[in-house]
């Protein structure tokens, strides 16, 4: 029996990386789908003669990408066309955190913007660097740096699309020579321009995959009670809470809330925790008739 890592999938057929080659074209078992297993790009298998017998236990899975086994998300953000956004940016590094991931911040097209955008946007940018991401913008980014953090790493790149995905892998990767699409003037988002999932080596023993580009975040899986832990910045104070499970919404004695009133933490940060907290707390289970 043979073991590798699957690279790519179209149609339900797998193409699995092993130490000898890639194997094209494998197929998941029959009975996988009773299993309620579906093998996605990133998942460790055991195949023999065309077909996938086993998937080894995950580190972590994605729905959105569908995903596996990750290290490492590179979260590509524009500055314009489509605009940034912090409530977007927070869906991802929440939805990351969820999911045992580190998350990179690339801000993409800050050439394009006038002096006093650029001013506008600085403080935000020096926000995340403050509780611990690591932030590069088109203007100032070495690629080197970034490749020295994607180094060994299963890693993907996120993001709407128009963010500039493909950009930054056709820098990483310039043989990929992966297509790119203008921006939709009337919609102010990209053009979809990539299809499936693929995994593409990167540097010694590291890999990174372009995903299809989505400008909304379904996080509905997560625990409401559990959102605080994904903001980076809460748990390291929230200790300091009077109440166990302090939420930081209306409860006395919350330190967070009080960080947000002295500006240790972001205003706009704690906006996003409250639309999303909002979000989730609203959500209702839906029940069919038998």
């Amino acid at each position: 029996m043979q073991t590798g890592k699957i690279i790519k999938s179209i149609s339900g057929f797998y193409d699995v990386l092993t130490g000898e080659g890639t194997i094209e074209r494998t197929r998941a078992r029959g009975n996988f789908r009773q299993q309620k297993i579906k093998p996605v790009v990133g998942d460790h298998v055991e195949f023999e003669a065309g077909y996938i017998l086993a998937v080894q236990p995950r580190r972590n899975v994605l729905v959105r990408p569908p995903m596996a086994n990750l290290d490492l998300a590179i979260v590509v953000m524009s500055a314009v066309e489509p605009d940034f956004s912090t409530n977007l940016l927070d869906r991802y590094l929440v939805y990351l955190a969820a999911n045992k991931m580190d998350a990179l911040i690339y801000v993409s097209k800050t050439d394009l913007l006038s002096e006093s955008q650029l001013t506008k946007l600085t403080p935000i940018f020096d926000a995340y660097l403050k509780i611990g991401y690591q932030v590069y913008t088109h203007q100032t980014s070495d690629f080197a740096d970034i490749e020295a953090a994607a180094a060994g790493k299963t890693l993907m790149v996120m993001g709407q699309s128009g963010a500039g995905k493909s950009t930054l892998l056709n820098h990483l990767l310039p043989e990929l020579k992966l297509t790119t699409a203008e921006i939709s003037q009337s919609l102010n988002r990209g053009r979809h321009t990539t299809r499936t999932v693929t995994l593409y080596p990167l540097g010694v023993g590291g890999a990174i995959a372009d995903t299809p580009g989505f400008s909304s975040l379904d996080l509905s899986q997560l625990d409401v009670g559990e959102l605080g832990q994904y903001f980076v910045e809460f748990p390291e104070i929230a200790d300091g809470c009077r109440f166990r499970g302090c939420q930081h919404l209306r409860e006395p004695d919350c330190v967070v809330k009080a960080a947000v009133e002295k500006g240790t933490i972001a205003n706009f940060r704690y906006a996003d925790y409250l639309q999303i907290h909002d979000e989730l707390s609203h959500l209702r289970p839906v029940y069919r008739k038998s």
